[in-house]
């Protein structure tokens, strides 16, 4: 198991994903002065969610709604109980303040498009077929979390903000119908009603760049990933073991969830996988909107700077192995 395991992340590390990642930490911490137009990452946003989410709305069409149900309702419990949890962790051990608490609880319970990308790269890398309408769990599971942070950090604020002010309904607007919650939903709502004849219409487009878009996206987030490294030290050591552990203890949860609803071994790693992400998409700008005393320092470094890039190079194999040990 363990040469197994060790296999797997090496493979994983040297997929061009993850090297073109490397190469961007690299570029942000040696100063150079490589940088991505605002325009370029948005576009790459948007192309990678769209594709992700016709593509799953296709495999919807094939599978059929009630195929998809069971596993979509675990996923969206799931996301919602997950900062319910983390909240008073960070609260009482961790000693941080009530809306800062909050802020982290809303990324950690919400999900990572681009881990569950590499995710999906990885497993068809050793060849696990996976459920393809799997892109359906990261659909549902975007927002409610970032809904339940932000009533965390209402309630447990100390009166400055009211429940029902203009803030929580513009976040509310923003975890449902926000960017790449929007393009989740409405992408794969088309290619639900399209199914494959518009698969086929599309797919020169959608599927055979798409490996060459997530490298480029990859890039700009391992820029982005290494100048925040700086700021591990003022999120101190019990935020980066909390960046690291949780995420592991939360792939076990989604990988026994993903098995009790009765998905492959490759469906049950990606719902671990998701249950493991961090946002750093969605979240923090309905966090920013909604809850802007909450330090962007401690809940972007611990989502980006530490569980992402854990996730993508070692914990997506181990995510797979437990799976593998709970399914096999």
């Amino acid at each position: 198991m363990e040469l197994d395991l060790l296999h797997a992340v090496s493979a994983n590390l040297l997929s061009p994903a993850i090297l073109f990642f490397a190469l961007g930490v690299v570029a942000a911490v040696v100063k150079t002065d490589l940088k991505f137009p605002e325009a370029l990452y948005v576009t790459l946003t948007i192309y990678l969610l769209t594709a992700l989410g016709f593509k799953g709305g296709v495999a919807i069409n094939e599978a059929g709604v009630r195929t998809v149900v069971m596993p979509a309702l675990a996923a969206i419990l799931l996301g919602a109980l997950i900062p319910l949890w983390i909240y008073p962790l960070l609260r009482f051990l961790g000693k941080l303040r009530p809306v800062d608490s909050a802020a982290i609880a809303a990324h950690y319970g919400s999900v990572s498009a681009v881990t569950f990308i590499t995710a999906t790269n990885y497993l068809k890398g050793i060849q696990v077929p996976y459920e393809s309408y799997s892109t359906a769990f990261l659909a549902v599971m975007e927002s409610p979390a970032i809904i339940v942070g932000v009533l965390l950090g209402k309630l447990t604020s100390d009166g400055k903000n009211s429940l029902f002010s203009s803030s929580l309904k513009n976040v509310l607007h923003e975890a449902v119908l926000g960017r790449s919650v929007f393009l989740l939903v409405g992408a794969l709502i088309v290619g639900a009603l399209c199914g494959k004849p518009g698969m086929e219409k599309v797919e020169p487009f959608f599927v055979t760049p798409f490996q060459g878009v997530l490298a480029l996206f990859l890039l700009e987030m391992g820029l982005v990933a290494g100048q925040r490294l700086g700021d591990l030290r003022k999120a101190g050591p019990f935020l980066v073991c909390f960046g690291i552990l949780l995420p592991l203890i939360h792939g076990f949860l989604g990988v026994f969830l993903g098995k009790l609803v009765g998905l492959s071994l490759g469906g049950t790693t990606l719902m671990g996988v998701l249950a493991a992400s961090a946002s750093y998409i969605a979240a923090p700008a309905a966090i920013r909107l909604s809850l802007p005393e909450a330090n962007p320092a401690l809940y972007l470094t611990s989502s980006l700077a530490i569980t992402f890039p854990f996730n993508i190079t070692i914990g997506i194999p181990i995510y797979y192995a437990m799976a593998r040990t709970l399914i096999n």
